[in-house]
């Protein structure tokens, strides 16, 4: 009886998921379950992350934790309903922090970005990749 009731608390435990910057000052801490994970290919996301497509997963802002040295990510207002969060030592990109509120997270801050529930499941924006750019998601 014992061994089910131990089994069964840390069934209703929430995941949690955890990731960081380069340089390893803005840390955080998210409890899933992770929301909307999804590519982007607008031309704000090319430019936040560099690269041609952002692969994201959401989180509710309360279920986000800033818990490195840095504390919080450095924000730069990108649009009406949204900030870019970036660390303001190594200058990598982290995410977005929407209005909604939501933080939107890039898959690569993750420490274990292999996770099958982080699969994008979705694209955004495919118009906006170059035509030899291709990519696989799974629904």
């Amino acid at each position: 009886m014992e061994k089910r009731k131990s089994a069964a608390k840390r069934a209703a435990k929430p995941r949690v998921y955890a990731g960081g910057c380069l340089c390893g000052a803005i840390r955080f801490e998210a409890e899933g379950p992770v929301e909307r994970p999804h590519t982007c290919s607008c031309k704000m996301c090319q430019r936040h992350a560099g690269a041609l497509t952002a692969a994201w997963v959401e989180f509710p802002e309360a279920a986000v934790r800033w818990v490195g040295p840095g504390g919080a990510p450095s924000l730069y207002r990108s649009s009406d309903a949204s900030s870019r969060a970036f660390c303001p030592t190594c200058g990598s990109s982290l995410g977005a922090i929407d209005d909604a509120p939501v933080v939107a997270l890039l898959l690569g801050v993750f420490d274990s970005n292999t996770r099958k529930e982080l699969m994008p499941r979705a694209d955004a924006y495919r118009g906006g990749r170059p035509r030899w750019w291709h990519l696989e998601t799974k629904s």
